[in-house]
């Protein structure tokens, strides 16, 4: 009986995973159905014996958690500067390896492996919620480590919330391929304890990038162009919002003066509209006229004023 049910809930994951829906995450390896509670971590899951999963670790109590879980090393690939010092007193290697709300990218892929198969465990992966880029890397970390197949990779990011918004994510754990013994030999077991993350600069390259395809989208009504078929504007949308988020919270703008931040969050806010007017299924054009045309009036109103600072 319980080998039939056990083959059923997989089924059904299957099944959800299939359409896009969240509502009903099934158990595919060794984490539960639902996160369990942790102090000062949300979203916390067990994925393996030696791999867990959460979100950013609120002060001392979230450290010391993973600590009494016997945590030696925590991996964040989220863009925030870790809090290095307090997960060392209590006795934790911190490892920063940010990435994108778009995918893991290939060098980060053969990062993440390294440390699957090298760093002393168990290992605790964050992002900042828990429930998309830290789920993904997981996912990365547990196929490279032999510990999962693709199909209980997916079902975890299903189970951690992690959004179909966010295709990328999905296509690298669904399109995994082990690095070679040669890629992985290049990697070095030095991981930064901090990362240095992209400049200011950078950021608002990146941030133009997805200003010049939505202009194309709204060129063709809302529609993927057909010289871009690459680009889709609710995806694009997406990426805004999270790129812009992201920044706000980095320690860059941190040290920027305040009316810069609450430009930079305003921005995001109309950012968030844009996203939620452009969402696949309910699409509303004349909605998203107005916020794309007041986030574009935003950011522009802000570089005049902050560009040659």
């Amino acid at each position: 009986m319980k080998f039939w049910r056990f083959n059923f809930i997989r089924m059904v994951a299957t099944l959800v995973t299939a359409v896009g829906l969240h509502s009903s995450p099934a158990i595919g390896a060794d984490f539960a159905v639902a996160p369990s509670e942790l102090a000062g971590i949300h979203n916390f899951f067990r994925a393996t014996d030696k791999v867990l999963s959460g979100s950013q670790p609120e002060g001392d109590q979230g450290f010391a958690a993973l600590a009494k879980l016997g945590v030696k090393t925590i991996v964040s690939v989220d863009g925030s500067k870790p809090d290095v010092e307090l997960a060392a007193k209590h006795g934790i290697r911190y490892i920063h390896l940010p990435i994108g709300y778009d995918g893991i990218p290939t060098n980060r892929v053969a990062e993440l492996a390294k440390v699957a198969t090298t760093a002393e465990g168990p290992v605790f992966v964050h992002c900042h919620h828990g429930k998309h880029r830290g789920p993904a890397a997981v996912g990365v970390m547990c196929l490279a480590g032999g510990t999962w197949t693709t199909t209980q990779a997916n079902e975890f990011l299903v189970a951690a919330g992690t959004s179909p918004e966010y295709p990328g994510l999905f296509r690298a754990v669904r399109k995994f391929s082990m690095p070679g013994e040669a890629d992985l030999a290049r990697v070095s077991t030095n991981f930064p304890s901090v990362a240095r993350t992209s400049s200011l600069v950078e950021s608002m390259v990146a941030i133009d990038g997805h200003f010049d395809r939505l202009k194309a989208a709204q060129k063709a009504g809302w529609q993927t162009p057909k010289d871009h078929p690459d680009v889709s504007p609710d995806h694009e949308a997406v990426l805004l919002w999270e790129q812009l988020r992201e920044l706000a919270r980095t320690e860059k703008a941190a040290q920027r003066p305040e009316e810069f931040r609450r430009k930079l969050h305003a921005s995001e806010r109309i950012a968030e509209q844009l996203r939620d007017a452009l969402r696949e299924g309910s699409r509303d054009k004349a909605a998203a006229d107005v916020a794309f045309k007041q986030v574009s009036q935003s950011c522009v109103n802000c570089h005049q004023r902050y560009r040659n600072e």
